[in-house]
């Protein structure tokens, strides 16, 4: 789902939400939800928070721990908007205003006209608005996380929420804009062919969403992100990486686990321990930026069901290959041309297989992650030569062909008389 800029065109995506392993109930609707302007009183879990009073929030112990600029704010900040600035914001919703679609509902462009008291100012802000479908599957309690998580989170590496809106049966998020869109787009959508992420490009996105991983990983109240992927990655417009769409986002318990009824996420970057057992951890999200990893050194989708069948799973195929810097090669992707560091590709291929450990206590944490990925960013690929190819491998010349020699003025008149004497006709 993206909170992002309308050029960029959505590619269809092959992966799916994960089904229910034990599921309590089916209704979307069953969360107590009562709002006021100043205030979100949220049962969901079985947790009770107020948006703009007490929160599930500590504060963080340290705020080296949390990475530059990140915070857990003491009261949150969000605005508070009605349906009709929205509508009016989004063109009545129209449909060249869409920017893409998820379990939640659609995203949309819109305009949001500043005020100066009672008069409109002439500026304007970019916003994306993303609406509850009413029959979507997912309901209250995602559009309740998404206001805790992102009313009191905040980083640069997360996508900055502005405000809501609640009225009657609807159920709205405002959000910054996003430029330059989803990271799934640039790799997979019908542009990235014609202007493919350059090398440098990518690891600066590697390392923008480890570090708001690393954030939601490292305060006292450690939280869990739970749908880690390329989609929920969006890039403003210098290619700076924010985590959005916190839906499924969840609090770690004291022991970094949490066990849940529903396992909820998609395929291919959920991690294993979550899909067979409904135990989530921290080391969850973890596995998610291993397989995002392997997307971006690749090009290539974590499940695509047009790939053969050994290919379909991108992360089982590809291990054999990201363990050897030579195999590595043969599975890069292929719009780099080349243009990449062979050893900084080669320390992504190491730490996205750390990353896609089986056991979560293989894994590193985000914080090594980040340190890992930051070292990289110093080194360079030497400059691409073209090759010249050769029209016999056989031969140590070019062109196949021994290059002549200069020779003195004397040697070329023997070798005329020479050719003269052993004419037939002697001309």
């Amino acid at each position: 789902m993206g909170l992002c800029s309308s050029s960029t065109n959505t590619a269809p995506s092959t992966t799916g939400n994960l089904s229910s392993v034990a599921v309590t109930s089916q209704s979307t609707r069953t969360t107590t939800t009562s709002i006021t302007t100043s205030s979100l009183s949220v049962s969901s879990s079985g947790i009770s928070s107020h948006v703009s009073g007490n929160s599930q929030f500590s504060n963080a112990s340290s705020g080296d721990d949390l990475g530059p600029g990140g915070q857990i704010l003491p009261n949150s900040n969000l605005k508070t908007y009605t349906f009709s600035e929205l509508k009016a914001a989004t063109k009545n919703f129209r449909s060249d205003t869409i920017l893409g679609e998820g379990g939640f509902g659609k995203v949309y462009k819109g305009r949001i006209e500043e005020r100066n008291g009672s008069k409109v100012s002439s500026n304007a802000s970019l916003v994306a608005v993303k609406k509850l479908n009413s029959e979507s599957m997912q309901g209250v309690e995602e559009w309740q996380a998404e206001v805790i998580f992102l009313g009191r989170l905040s980083h640069p590496n997360l996508v900055k929420l502005l405000g809501y809106c609640y009225e009657d049966d609807e159920l709205l998020l405002v959000y910054e804009f996003m430029q330059k869109g989803s990271l799934e787009n640039h790799l997979f959508g019908r542009g990235s062919t014609i202007q493919p992420l350059p090398w440098d490009i990518r690891l600066k996105i590697a390392i923008g969403a480890a570090r708001g991983l690393a954030f939601l990983h490292t305060s006292d109240q450690k939280v869990i992100y739970r749908d880690f992927k390329a989609s929920n990655i969006l890039l403003d417009g210098s290619y700076n990486a924010k985590l959005s769409d916190f839906g499924l986002a969840k609090m770690a318990s004291v022991s970094q686990s949490h066990l849940t009824t529903r396992v909820m996420g998609t395929h291919g970057y959920a991690a294993p321990e979550y899909v067979t057992t409904g135990h989530l951890y921290v080391k969850s999200d973890v596995y998610g930026f291993g397989v995002v990893l392997i997307e971006l050194l690749t090009g290539m989708r974590a499940l695509d069901e047009d790939r053969p069948a050994f290919q379909r799973n991108l992360v089982e195929w590809a291990k054999p290959y990201l363990a050897n810097r030579r195999k590595l090669k043969n599975i890069m992707d292929s719009r780099l041309e080349g243009s990449y560091p062979s050893k900084a590709a080669g320390q992504v291929a190491q730490l996205a297989l750390t990353c896609v450990e089986p056991e979560p206590k293989d894994r590193p944490s985000m914080k090594e992650v980040v340190a890992t990925l930051e070292q990289l960013t110093d080194i360079k690929g030497r400059p691409k030569v073209p090759r010249i190819q050769n029209s016999s491998p056989r031969s140590p010349y070019r062109d196949g062909k021994q290059p002549m020699r200069h020779r003195s003025a004397i040697r070329v008149k023997d070798d005329v008389n020479r050719r003269s004497h052993a004419s037939p006709n002697g001309s």
